[in-house]
């Protein structure tokens, strides 16, 4: 029923100008049926200022209300509405009553139709060059004349002649809006190197994980802290002591450049700013020339090897003496059971969650590692375990919570923890954690558990890796 009165107001609104129109039904964006005709001015080629235009629209708007409500009736009364069905029967009373109703209101559009053509006849000023009604599914609306736009249209059964486009005076005006903005500032703020050496390790995903001891499950990307400009810092060793002793405490850093013959400089930083500037606070001179990258920052004292001896010794930091030495059994050194890398490796001391340690090899062993449990403060040894982990075949190693761990290569950029020695149980097992050599000359990695970390000095570079262990 709707359609065909649409399809009659169409019909009524073209009598007026006997022009040829286009009528169209289709579905909008939202799905809504949609109804619109097409008809061009048959007296104006383009859209002038339509002074009574406000009223026109007025009674259109008045027009489509007065639709809607007609269409609302309908779906009260329980028709179909605009997208309903059309077809044809036998029509009961409520269906009678409604087309009453629409006649009547046909009637007075009837009316309007008139009233509006005879006003565009006399003075022209309702006359868009498209004039589009749209009915939907939700209610009839009527969107208002767009502005000509050029192109063409269908003028009875010749051509069409071509609308010229609108001038500047026809295009909408537009007023643009001030533009709201917000100031942007920044801020810089200092952090300590040894505070994001710490956070490196413990703020990573997952580094709960490491509030115990556990196995080692992860090695991170190497981190640089310093550089060493000169040959004899080829390889060395940093530290810093777990333990600390005043007036020294966890931020005070200690390096041993370890190229020469006669290394006797331990560098101390109270900080790793320092060590990153390459400016000691002070340098101690040590009564005796220390061999390789084997030494250690602990409890107040620096523990090493002294040159071409198989003992190990302690130096009071504070005092600036040696304090204890104590000679290790059958221990190899002098290059006799070194690191693949060489480097007189043949004693190396290490730190854990447990205490101090030595890691070495003997004739006894056969080139094995061995690993001895020593008193941080005379050196004796507690308590001695034997791998079946070949020293030469390793870059280097470490001990975590009881576990001495194995490096594969010294110069390999992708090297693996290869090997894992568990003191607890005295098996050992093999491995495969990735570990970059990023600057291909590994000479020392040391665990400082403090920290939770690795320690390394990767030719000229002082380096740390963050790591991850498993829940105990």
């Amino acid at each position: 029923m709707v359609g065909a009165w649409l399809l009659l107001w169409g019909a009524l609104a073209l009598g007026c100008r006997g022009e040829t129109a286009f009528l169209r039904r289709a579905d909008d964006s939202t799905g809504r049926c949609t109804y619109s005709f097409t008809v061009a001015s048959p007296v104006e080629a383009t859209c002038p200022d339509a002074g009574r235009m406000p009223e026109l629209r007025a009674e259109l708007a008045a027009l489509a209300a007065r639709l809607s409500r007609l269409e609302s009736r309908e779906r009260v009364t329980g028709g179909s509405g605009p997208r309903g069905g059309e077809a044809g029967g036998a029509r009961d009373p409520q269906q009678a009553a409604l087309a009453t109703r629409l006649e009547a209101a046909y009637s007075e559009l009837l009316q309007a139709k008139s009233q509006m053509c005879t006003a565009a006849a006399e003075g022209g000023h309702w006359a868009p060059d498209r004039g589009v009604g749209v009915w939907g599914g939700n209610g009839p609306a009527w969107s208002p004349p767009r502005a000509a736009r050029a192109g063409t249209a269908t003028r009875g059964a010749g051509s069409a002649p071509a609308h010229p486009a609108p001038g500047p005076a026809a295009a909408p005006r537009w007023d643009p809006q001030p533009l709201a903005y917000q100031e942007l500032q920044s801020e810089r703020t200092e952090v300590p190197v040894s505070r994001l050496l710490e956070e490196t390790a413990l703020g990573r995903p997952g580094s709960e994980d490491s509030a115990g001891c556990g196995e080692l499950v992860w090695v991170g990307k190497p981190v640089v802290f310093g550089r060493a400009e000169s040959i004899s810092g080829k390889y060395g060793v940093w530290m810093k002591d777990p333990e600390p002793v005043p007036p020294f405490t966890r931020e005070t850093t200690w390096r041993v450049d370890a190229v020469g013959t006669e290394v006797r400089q331990l560098f101390q930083y109270e900080a790793a700013e320092q060590l990153a500037q390459g400016y000691p606070a002070k340098v101690h001179i040590l009564p005796q020339p220390l061999e390789s990258t084997g030494a250690v920052v602990y409890h107040g004292g620096l523990f090493f090897q002294p040159r071409r001896s198989r003992t190990v010794a302690r130096y009071d930091l504070r005092g600036e003496a040696v304090t204890a030495e104590r000679e290790i059994p059958g221990a190899g050194y002098h290059g006799q059971y070194p690191y693949s890398w060489g480097g007189y490796t043949d004693i190396d001391l290490a730190v854990d969650e447990t205490g101090l340690w030595v890691i070495y090899s003997t004739e006894k062993a056969r080139g094995a590692i061995v690993l001895s449990k020593l008193d941080p403060e005379t050196l004796e040894i507690r308590r001695t375990w034997e791998t079946n982990i070949r020293k030469r075949g390793v870059a280097n190693s470490f001990i975590i919570c009881g576990t001495l761990y194995t490096v594969s290569s010294y110069s390999a950029p992708n090297a693996t923890i290869n090997f894992a020695y568990n003191t607890a149980t005295g098996t050992s097992r093999a491995l495969s954690i990735p570990f970059e050599n990023r600057f291909r000359y590994l000479s020392m990695v040391d665990y400082n558990p403090a920290e939770r970390q690795l320690f390394a000095w990767d030719s000229f570079n002082m380096v740390t890796y963050p790591i991850r262990l498993s829940r105990p």
